[in-house]
């Protein structure tokens, strides 16, 4: 099975119509989604609905959950709870329900998929460090564990209770070790490279791909301005951060 693993859309649409069009040529049997399909940009219901119909699984993210009142806004910076209250005003009553249907984790191939962490998924917690990322691995028993979140695409390897960072973008997923898998983020990046990331994983040859491709940056950071979101979270699209 080939899987493809999207997560931190944040109603960005022209970065999630360019990760599906690039998922086009991937032969790929089943899209799953890490949460946070809403905030910050300006196409929450526009994202919702495509998530709807192209995702076999979608987990609850923050910002989703936040946006339907299931986890209260007062943790979130100013900015943040700005999007967060524009999009709640925002979205239909049937994108609304969808929402608040989600869980906070699921389960396929033996692996987990949760938006934030294994160890408390509505903590919103992060996974930044090799010592984040060792307490974790303590609270999921399956090979792999697959995340979103904080943006940033990474993987966390613990091979023999040593547990080691990993930048590449091609990881082989070897029977002895196991693991912790940041995707990325499709519509706000944050690792200074503002091209959506997505992951591919493939079970049959055991492999995770993280890519990358670019979109429109300038039509959704002028779509955010129009709606009378912070000039900020269109501004910061420009340089991935």
């Amino acid at each position: 099975m080939r899987y493809a693993l999207i997560s931190d859309i944040h109603s960005n649409l022209e970065a999630l119509n360019a990760v599906l069009d690039a998922l086009l040529k991937e032969r790929i049997d089943q899209y799953i989604c890490l949460g946070d399909i809403v905030g910050y940009a300006a196409d929450p219901n526009e994202c919702t609905e495509i998530i709807r119909q192209v995702a076999e699984t979608t987990v609850l993210g923050n910002h989703d959950s936040a946006a339907v009142d299931r986890t209260s806004i007062e943790g979130f910076n100013a900015l943040a709870r700005t999007a967060i209250s524009w999009t709640a005003d925002t979205l239909s009553s049937k994108n609304k329900k969808y929402l608040e249907s989600l869980d906070t984790n699921m389960v396929f191939e033996g692996d987990l998929v949760v938006h934030s962490s294994p160890s408390d998924p509505t903590s919103w917690r992060y996974i930044f460090s090799v010592d984040d990322a060792k307490m974790e691995f303590q609270h999921f028993t399956g090979r792999a564990c697959f995340v979103g979140h904080s943006h940033q695409p990474v993987a966390f390897v613990n091979s023999k209770n040593r547990v080691v960072m990993d930048t590449r973008t091609s990881l082989d997923i070897e029977d002895e070790n196991r693991y912790i898998i940041n995707v990325g983020s499709v519509g706000q990046p944050r690792d200074l490279d503002p091209r959506a990331s997505y992951a591919v994983y493939d079970t049959d040859q055991k492999t995770v791909e993280i890519k990358r491709t670019e979109y429109d940056v300038e039509v959704v950071r002028t779509k955010i301005v129009k709606a009378g979101l912070p000039r900020f979270l269109g501004d910061r699209l420009l340089a991935g951060r």
